[in-house]
């Protein structure tokens, strides 16, 4: 009897084991890289938006399901601002562009997160992968980079200027890579680290170590809760925005710690739950998987682009200069006494230095 006993628990471990390679294989493999987007076969129809006709004004309709709001200022040719977080939207427009004179700035919130449509609250089934399937169709970069371009379509701009800010950098990035004769210019304020998976430069831990003691201990039980994917699917929509919240506390405490500090507006961004995204940011994350290298991938950008980032910024000075390094026609400038938000810790200068950089031929 012990016997038999023994053959069954083993037998259990086992297929329990074998059921957590199952998933580990499942969390590491990407359903998105570079070229997705751009090859598949049915590509055109599934980047054309639908008709504008009887859209509720402020918004986009991307697709037959989804809306995406967005809010503009100035007059003027089109440029494209890319938020970041990921699903963090912006809540105003950005100090320096309100001084430029002869673009139209467009602010729109990504799918998931702020106004724009939430297909997401909490999964009912049981069915892990069912419910990772459907999330990154939804929610994942492709549909991300896809709505950059049926955002140009709408706005019949053959080639149109990117503007993305942190993680809205690394997918103007993307989306550059994808279509690379769909873009004119390319300004990268601050761009992610995440080339790379695991990153070589810094990651979301990069804020520890300006934390106090209590707040490195607040991190790791953050960090922890954060990526257990194991239980994500037993969450809803406002238990994951909190989280995301969680981690802006520690970005705000860090760049006060490293003497930039956060504006004020951009703070009470950081804290809207009803604004910032929950399943949007894991829909990428889940589609990306768990281990990837795109620096190579940079070689193929041919828009002239710019790389901004602040000299007290949390996030180390190397990750904006590798996206330089890497993008050919790229060039890189550091703002000196700023942070993470460059764009509204610095107006004045980073307005004349967009401005140059725009009207370069």
């Amino acid at each position: 009897m012990k016997r038999k006993l023994v053959i069954v628990l083993l037998a259990v471990i086992a297929l329990l084991a074998a059921v957590g390679a199952v998933f580990y294989v499942m969390m590491s493999r990407p359903t998105y890289k570079p070229g997705t987007l751009r090859g598949r076969s049915d590509v055109q129809a599934f980047t054309n938006p639908p008709p504008q006709r009887v859209v509720p004004e402020g918004y986009w309709q991307v697709d037959k399901k989804t809306k995406i709001y967005h809010f503009s200022k100035g007059k003027g040719e089109p440029v494209l601002v890319i938020h970041g977080g990921p699903g963090i939207p912006p809540l105003q427009s950005w100090a320096a562009l309100n001084q430029m004179n002869g673009y139209k700035f467009y602010y729109y919130h990504q799918r998931g997160c702020g106004k724009s449509t939430r297909p997401f609250d909490k999964f009912e089934s049981a069915n892990y992968y069912k419910n990772m399937t459907s999330l990154i169709g939804e929610l994942g970069m492709e549909q991300q980079l896809a709505d950059i371009e049926r955002i140009r379509k709408i706005l019949k701009a053959d080639k149109i200027t990117l503007v993305g800010h942190s993680y809205g950098g690394f997918i103007a990035t993307l989306y550059a890579i994808e279509f690379p004769g769909h873009v004119k210019k390319m300004v990268l304020i601050s761009p992610a680290g995440v080339l790379k998976l695991p990153p070589d430069k810094a990651g979301m831990d990069v804020v520890k170590k300006y934390l106090s003691d209590q707040g490195k201990k607040d991190f790791d039980a953050w960090n922890k809760k954060y990526f257990d994917y194991g239980k994500i699917f037993t969450k809803d929509e406002k238990e994951l925005a909190k989280l995301n919240i969680e981690y802006d506390k520690f970005f705000v405490e860090a760049s006060q710690a490293k003497g930039a500090g956060v504006p004020q507006h951009i703070s009470g961004e950081l804290g809207q739950v009803g604004q910032i995204g929950g399943w949007s940011v894991h829909g990428i994350y889940l589609s990306l998987g768990r281990t990837y290298d795109y620096r190579e991938d940079l070689k193929k950008i041919t828009a002239d682009t710019l790389v901004v980032y602040g000299e007290k910024d949390v996030y180390p000075a190397s990750i904006s200069e590798e996206y330089a390094e890497l993008i050919p026609n790229a060039k890189k400038k550091m703002i000196p006494g700023v942070g993470h938000f460059a764009f509204d810790e610095d107006p004045e200068g980073f307005a004349q230095l967009l401005n140059e950089f725009l009207r370069e031929r």
